[in-house]
């Protein structure tokens, strides 16, 4: 059993993540911004801005999960911001920070040159989203004083998909399973996370899931 908070815990992606770790048995703590938001019942609940979050609130804890989302260019300044804030609270600890990441930073070439987001067919709708996470990926390369993990999406990432538990795990590198497709599910998504959050396998990298 892992002790496991999740940062934006009453968010899409943060509610299937709390619900994912705690069928598995583990031990959740959920953040949340304000008093009027709720999570699964069997997590404990904390309503507290993850920028007043201190490196006493997260430090009895294994794995800190951020999982803050932003769409507004009134919030996207705040989360191509969080992950640096945890980074700095969870600095020379054995915590370890798994980031909820965006498919705009995975290359499409084996030269890692150019990426996803760089691309002529990129919509401009997903743009400030995919910079703000570059933003937070490449500060995360730089930190060599945290146990960090970037999880990618798919490039269709559905928030209503089922959970069908058929996932493909990649590399840093955009990649599609048979179909042809690169999609997943917020909830197969979440299989992902908290498989990474059990076994440590990719610290201090980036890596990517999408479904079968």
């Amino acid at each position: 059993m892992k002790r496991i908070a999740i940062v934006g815990a009453a968010g899409r992606e943060g509610s299937c993540l709390v619900k994912e770790a705690i069928a598995r048995g583990h031990e959740v703590t959920g953040f949340v911004r304000r008093k009027d938001q709720t999570i699964d019942p069997n997590a404990k609940r904390i309503v507290k801005d993850l920028f007043e979050l201190t490196r006493e609130d997260l430090i009895g804890f294994d794995i800190v999960i951020d999982a803050v989302g932003a769409w507004t260019p009134e919030t996207l300044a705040s989360l191509s911001s969080s992950a640096a804030y945890l980074c700095d609270c969870l600095s020379n600890t054995e915590v370890r920070l798994l980031v909820v990441g965006g498919a705009g930073s995975l290359y499409t070439d084996k030269g890692h040159t150019a990426c996803v987001a760089e691309a002529p067919d990129f919509p401009e709708i997903y743009k400030p989203v995919a910079h703000a996470h570059d933003i937070i990926l490449k500060g995360l390369r730089k930190r060599e004083d945290v146990k960090w993990t970037y999880l990618s999406p798919a490039g269709d990432f559905r928030a209503d998909g089922e959970r069908t538990g058929k996932i493909l795990i990649g590399g840093e590198e955009y990649f599609v399973n048979d179909k042809g497709e690169s999609q997943i599910s917020y909830r197969d998504y979440a299989i992902a996370m908290i498989d990474e959050a059990e076994r440590a396998e990719h610290v201090g990298k980036c890596f990517s899931v999408i479904g079968a």
